[in-house]
């Protein structure tokens, strides 16, 4: 459709040491640079007569760490790894909400090749962003599984010699924990990505008040794909500490 600029692939803008820096890319690092100054902010008002704004943050924080806590069933797990989470959550729906920040995929980068692409784009409708924040969550839910339980415990979850079908089922679930990093990566990427074509076409074709609802329901689902994301890493480590047979 003309006027209407769709590309799975990020686009690259320039190369750096002949490494391809990308519009995906590039956001990304936005996104990490808000969270740094975010969290600056966050430490530098701190204190021990807390305000207003102390106070709401102390809550959320609280909230979050005491729901890690009931679902890992350990106060020492917990105050491991909601930090992680939050991190995780926060990168990822500022992530896919800066695609509506005026100037994101409207400002276009003209490239060596005479090409005409946006300067930046929201980082999830990149494949290999969510990949990487799969991978990490993968590597951790592993990790975890293998520390807390130990190593040979651990591996008997899937290798269970006892039994044919327990052989079996074992295989099965080692099976499952490979596919998480599609399931994880592709759950993201998908809706994201289809929400950005959708809010593009809707745009083109009515651009005044019609995409408004639109880029709501974006909003949220925005909110929800970082909520899924981050719950699934949570449950997922939870099953990875338990025992064969809980």
């Amino acid at each position: 459709m003309e006027g209407i600029h769709v590309s799975i692939k990020a686009e690259e803008l320039t190369r750096w040491l002949d490494v391809p820096i990308t519009n995906t890319l590039l956001t990304s690092w936005l996104v990490v640079a808000f969270l740094i100054v975010f969290s600056l902010f966050v430490r530098r008002h701190v204190s021990l007569v807390p305000g207003k704004f102390q106070i709401v943050m102390e809550t959320m924080f609280g909230g979050v760490q005491a729901f890690v806590a009931e679902s890992l069933e350990s106060v020492i797990l917990a105050k491991r790894f909601t930090p992680f989470l939050i991190t995780i959550f926060l990168f990822i729906l500022i992530g896919n909400w800066m695609e509506f920040i005026p100037g994101v995929e409207s400002i276009v980068f003209h490239t060596q090749d005479g090409e005409v692409v946006p300067f930046l784009r929201a980082i999830n409708t990149d494949l290999n962003i969510p990949l990487a924040l799969a991978i990490i969550a993968f590597i951790t839910i592993e990790t975890t599984g293998i520390m807390v339980l130990g190593i040979r415990k651990y591996a008997g979850k899937f290798f269970n010699f006892h039994s044919p079908v327990g052989l079996f089922v074992g295989l099965l679930e080692l099976l499952s924990e490979t596919i998480r990093l599609i399931s994880f990566s592709f759950r993201l990427f998908g809706n994201i990505f289809a929400g950005s074509v959708l809010v593009a076409i809707i745009t083109y074709l009515a651009p005044y008040i019609v995409p408004t609802p639109f880029l709501l329901f974006e909003v949220f689902v925005g909110l929800i794909q970082a909520a899924v994301f981050t719950l699934l890493t949570l449950f997922f480590i939870k099953l990875a500490i338990m025992e064969t047979g809980h």
